[in-house]
């Protein structure tokens, strides 16, 4: 079974994001950026289920920028065995992605996907769900464990109320959760091999899709700093205070 598993290149989540001083958008120049943490943990969780003789294939692909290779070279460095970058330097939305994905699973027709719940970066949590829809594939996403069996996967899922367990045919697509898995660090061995695994760069007319933004960002701006707290000598005098700001 082959398994496809995409990436995000997003500022790394040790960094604080800045704001652009004219309000467009997120600062990204001499920022490091690195591969969106959950799709460290979906990466690892194909990885895992190779190892355990359930794939014969890990496909690792990335949409963006030309830089998006590092990422790649991650996701192979750690295991995966071949990598496509579908390359632009717009801003792709959440659906654009969805629908080059379904058209690259078209062609290498993977039996199982393996994706982030969400990116860091914008928060939200919709590709793999847009493109369950568009594939028209049983999807489990909030993945805190994956079990295959056969022509199934079983999916163990974070819900409000606790855990879900689903069991999906195949194909199918899941999206990973924090709980699901500890991702691998890369060996300097295997880092080495990475940079002669293949790597094919396509753009999103190769798969006849249009990137051209549905969303316009109107401005974007740092949160308010939050106040200091007030010390109060007694619970009376919290009371008061209380009743002052107009709480109680």
């Amino acid at each position: 079974m082959k398994i496809l598993v995409p990436v995000k290149r997003v500022i790394d989540y040790n960094v604080k994001p800045r704001v652009k001083a004219d309000g467009t958008g997120v600062d990204l120049a001499n920022v490091k950026m690195s591969m969106n943490p959950f799709d460290e943990i979906a990466v690892e969780e194909a990885i895992r289920l190779k190892e355990k003789g359930v794939a014969t294939e890990i496909v690792a692909v990335s949409v963006g920028p030309a830089k998006a290779q590092e990422t790649l070279r991650t996701a192979l460095a750690m295991g995966a065995d071949r990598a496509i970058l579908v390359q632009t330097d717009d801003e792709v939305e959440p659906l654009a992605v969805a629908k080059i994905l379904k058209a690259i699973a078209e062609v290498e027709q993977p039996g199982l996907v393996i994706l982030g719940k969400q990116a860091i970066d914008d928060d939200s949590n919709q590709t793999g769900q847009m493109l369950a829809a568009l594939m028209g594939c049983p999807q489990g996403t909030f993945a805190s464990a994956v079990a295959v069996d056969g022509d199934a996967v079983t999916v163990t899922r974070e819900v409000d109320g606790g855990l879900e367990t689903v069991k999906l045919a195949l194909p199918a697509i899941v999206t990973t959760d924090l709980r699901l898995n500890e991702p691998r660090y890369a060996s300097l061995p295997n880092i080495m091999k990475a940079k002669s695994k293949p790597l094919a760069t396509k753009s999103p007319a190769d798969y006849g899709v249009d990137t051209a933004p549905r969303l316009k960002t109107l401005k974007v701006s740092e949160p308010p700093v939050r106040s200091a707290g007030i010390k109060v000598a007694d619970v009376d005098a919290l009371v008061a205070k209380l009743k002052e700001l107009g709480i109680a």
